[in-house]
């Protein structure tokens, strides 16, 4: 998409020199935040202290992006800055797990040249990420498969090959494919790189799509190509729906895209319901970088550093939260969610003459939990903090249990 193309490659070259061994031992999160975790350029777009967003949002994890080839089958962050001599990355990481929190890393992304086009090999491509695994004591890793690279049928098998081969290699490892996304949920290339993945027998934790950058208007035009995109996914895996869901994810795109798209804080809302309600494995967004006000003229145009829309700091990573808290993990224990108030109501309702508690803005509910608003009684689908429930809608995490 070409969102990625300027905001990975088109304002500026990664600047990281030095030397530095791989970031000290961590221990890995539940599936939940690497299904959660925003993109983040650390080195470029204005990067903002991942830590003040931890403490914002209560967000544990980020993807950060992206490894590209730097020549001779050699992984570098932007194509340009070795990792054999990185000192910078590994500061950054270790701030994160500092506190709790870990990351993913990015292969890919739109433009650029990639390991794929030049390993030659699956097995070569495969041993050129390990370089990035071994480096960062990457616990989950992310395929950005896009244009041109996924144009090239050589090197979507050389990528698919590797994150299969890095899946065996390393138990345990996340790995999630990203590609574009079109009306249809994805296009033919996207399609391709769906078949050339049940070729090889290889299934990661997630297909995610960018529905984005490709005619889309609003978010009913997003999860209209989730839909699609999951009828893809069955056509092609003999999946039912609900194990197609279970395998499919989303990136967005947060305020004003390359094709002035708009996705506000709302957009996101009726994605992240969706979502939830669908049992997505994935929801995510392009970037921590751009989730915060443009300064003077809130829409100045596309903006590597800003949303270009309305909003307060970190919006749209409290959506990715929510995401972390509703899903739940396949691996360890789900980590206590500290997210702060969303972007919605922080009052309290008066509940007349029912007898279930009141639901409060400030109180975090899991499935099956009762509350009363405005005469009438709602039960949690989900986890869910500050989510109002008359304004929950069709796909919202409260059921509406009728008059009290």
């Amino acid at each position: 998409m070409a969102a990625f193309g300027l905001l990975a490659g088109g304002l500026s070259a990664l600047a990281v020199v030095g030397s530095a061994d791989a970031a000290t031992t961590t221990t890995a999160l539940s599936s939940n935040w690497y299904a959660s975790a925003p993109y983040l350029m650390p080195e470029d777009n204005n990067p903002p202290d991942a830590a003040a967003v931890m403490d914002a949002t209560g967000q544990k994890a980020f993807q950060l992006a992206f490894i590209l080839d730097s020549g001779g089958c050699n992984p570098a962050w932007g194509g340009t800055s070795s990792i054999n001599t990185d000192t910078t990355m590994p500061a950054v990481i270790q701030k994160i797990r500092d506190k709790g929190g870990d990351v993913s890393v990015s292969v890919g992304g739109y433009g650029g040249n990639k390991l794929g086009q030049s390993c030659g090999t699956p097995e070569a491509t495969a041993a050129g990420y390990q370089k990035v695994i071994t480096k960062y004591n990457l616990k989950a890793i992310d395929f950005d498969l896009e244009e041109p690279e996924y144009e090239n049928t050589a090197a979507i098998h050389n990528e698919i090959g590797a994150a299969r081969i890095l899946q065996q290699n390393n138990p345990g490892l996340y790995v999630s494919i990203t590609t574009a996304g079109t009306t249809a949920g994805t296009g033919w290339f996207g399609t391709q790189m769906l078949n050339e993945a049940k070729s090889q027998g290889f299934t990661p934790n997630n297909f995610s799509i960018m529905p984005f950058d490709g005619g889309f208007s609003g978010a009913a035009a997003q999860t209209d190509a989730l839909v699609k995109f999951n009828t893809l996914l069955q056509t092609t895996f003999g999946w039912n729906e609900a194990t197609a869901y279970a395998h499919e994810g989303v990136s967005l795109m947060n305020g004003r895209t390359d094709a002035a798209e708009y996705f506000k804080q709302a957009d996101f809302q009726t994605v992240l319901d969706f979502a939830t309600a669908h049992h997505l494995a994935r929801y995510t967004y392009w970037s921590v970088n751009r989730d915060r006000q443009c300064a003077g003229s809130v829409d100045p145009g596309l903006s590597g550093a800003c949303s270009s829309v309305a909003q307060a700091d970190w919006d749209f990573t409290k959506y990715t939260v929510k995401f972390a808290g509703a899903t739940p993990p396949t691996t360890t224990a789900s980590p206590t969610a500290t997210a702060t108030a969303s972007p919605t109501s922080t009052t309290t309702s008066n509940p007349g003459t029912c007898t279930a508690p009141a639901w409060s803005a400030t109180t975090t509910y899991v499935a099956n939990d009762k509350v009363s608003y405005s005469g009438h009684n709602y039960h949690a689908k989900w986890w869910t903090l500050n989510e109002n429930p008359s304004a929950s809608g069709q796909w919202g995490v409260w059921g509406d249990d009728g008059a009290c």
